[in-house]
């Protein structure tokens, strides 16, 4: 009997699954596919990030900075909510040649981390940052070199 509890705990950390941040990471590739699947990619389509912020008020329980990249070759096109870790997010919708750029984004908790990179199944590159005490999930299907050039932009104007 002992031995089979001891056997128990050893392995039940094993079986649990994905840690929160790879759940987290496939939660945000789902939802950059369904944007991409139907016609839902942006509830407020513009590039004017002084249109797209305010149409956020109100509907998030928390105030976010949006930013146009068009200068540095990522226009932002708009944004919409979406449903992450049980919660209402912000996603930014940013466009960088024919590719989209999806970036999720809610209130950094105690366990967020920062810098961590991720490849789902599914061939789209993730990555996740804090910028001003804001979780900040990037998906693309971009190369990771220009993932990695977007979210230096994100961190820069955090």
């Amino acid at each position: 009997m002992a031995i089979g509890a001891m056997l128990a705990l050893l392995i039940a950390p094993h079986a649990s699954g994905p840690n929160a941040n790879q759940r987290i990471a496939d939660e945000v590739v789902a939802g950059h596919v369904r944007s991409l699947m139907a016609t839902h990619l942006t509830d407020v389509a513009s590039t004017d990030q002084h249109t797209v912020k305010p149409w956020f008020n109100g509907k998030l329980d928390f105030s976010l900075l949006v930013t146009d990249f068009a200068k540095d070759g990522f226009p932002l096109i708009g944004g919409r909510l979406d449903y992450i870790e049980d919660r209402t997010v912000a996603a930014l919708i940013y466009q960088h040649g024919q590719h989209v750029i999806n970036v999720f984004m809610w209130p950094a908790g105690n366990a967020a981390t920062s810098g961590q990179h991720f490849e789902t199944q599914h061939g789209y590159h993730v990555e996740q940052l804090t910028v001003a005490g804001v979780n900040c999930w990037i998906v693309s299907d971009l190369n990771q070199q220009e993932l990695d050039k977007f979210a230096d932009l994100l961190r820069a104007r955090g």
